[in-house]
């Protein structure tokens, strides 16, 4: 119910959108001093965006698109350069669910040995929160000149980032308890010290099928175990589910080979500014603006791509 009620109010507000543009483009025309058509110039724009954003939500209506998410992010080869670029994606989503009104929790962080971060995974709360963050996963490219290198030489840097959705406590996943290696530590990073100084820190392995989820935010032991199960039931899931996507994805013909040479996005700061998506060609020139957040023209777009 709540769901169909959240697609009334979607389309609702797109029908108010395109009459309030309407009256806009008409108040317009029959403006005669230049600060008013400034004005209502901007109310357009403005209203124009939010019909793009009721329009890719309409788009969601996957399984668990409308669920909370699980968002992971590794740093890969290349050091202090690498964990700095984990880093700045970390802090692009945040933005970005900061201009959402999404809640992120830190469910596990581990730092750089310099700068940055080796990994982080994070919880996103929110409506549609998977069915936006599910187009982010693959790999991502970093190209700049480092601020690490004394030199000041080019590097290239690369990121994972992997999307899981929150499925509901009454989705049925069987975990047998012997399949399961529990291992407990003392918390680590800023985030640990400030909340416990005891082994409270938990790492599950799922030895039949070699995932591993680590938790040490919360407050207790007992707290970080249940965190930790909630993600892993939710991998194993989503486990189950692979083969049918894979099917799907072959029927789209397209095959996701998430590695270090398959980057969907590449961000290029030097020689040259640019953004681009490689699944849908979509570019942007400003980086800092999508680093601040704005990556929705890369949703949207990889969301209608999608649509059969």
């Amino acid at each position: 119910m709540n769901e169909l009620n959240s697609e009334k109010r979607i389309l609702e507000e797109v029908q108010k959108i395109i009459s309030d543009s309407s009256e806009y483009l008409e108040m317009t025309q029959s403006a005669d001093d230049e600060e008013t058509i400034n004005w209502l110039t901007e109310e357009y724009e403005t209203l124009k965006n939010r019909l793009e954003e009721a329009k890719t939500s309409i788009l969601l209506n996957g399984e668990y698109d409308k669920n909370d998410a699980v968002l992971e992010i590794h740093s890969g080869a290349g050091g202090t350069e690498a964990c700095d670029w984990a880093n700045m994606l970390y802090r692009m989503y945040f933005r970005w669910c900061e201009k959402k009104r999404y809640k992120v929790e830190i469910v596990d962080e581990q730092p750089g040995l310099e700068a940055g971060i080796k990994s982080i995974t994070m919880i996103v709360k929110g409506l549609n929160a998977y069915g936006y963050l599910k187009n982010e996963k693959g790999i991502h490219r970093l190209v700049r000149l480092s601020p690490f290198d004394s030199n000041n030489r080019r590097h290239t840097s690369f990121a994972s980032v992997g999307v899981t959705p929150v499925i509901d406590d009454n989705v049925e996943v069987e975990i047998d308890d012997k399949d399961i290696k529990i291992d407990v530590y003392h918390s680590s990073g800023a985030g640990g010290q400030s909340v416990n100084t005891t082994d409270s820190a938990v790492r599950l392995t799922h030895l039949p099928t070699g995932i591993v989820v680590t938790c040490q935010n919360e407050r207790s032991q007992v707290q970080n175990k249940a965190k930790a199960m909630q993600i892993l039931r939710s991998k194993l899931y989503e486990l189950e589910v692979k083969a049918k996507e894979e099917e799907m994805s072959k029927l789209k013909g397209e095959t996701l080979d998430i590695n270090f040479g398959s980057q969907i996005r590449s961000y290029i700061m030097h020689p040259y500014s640019l953004v681009k998506d490689h699944r849908t060609n979509v570019e942007e020139t400003n980086v800092n603006k999508v680093l601040d957040g704005d990556i929705d023209k890369f949703i949207s777009a990889n969301l209608r791509r999608n649509v059969k």
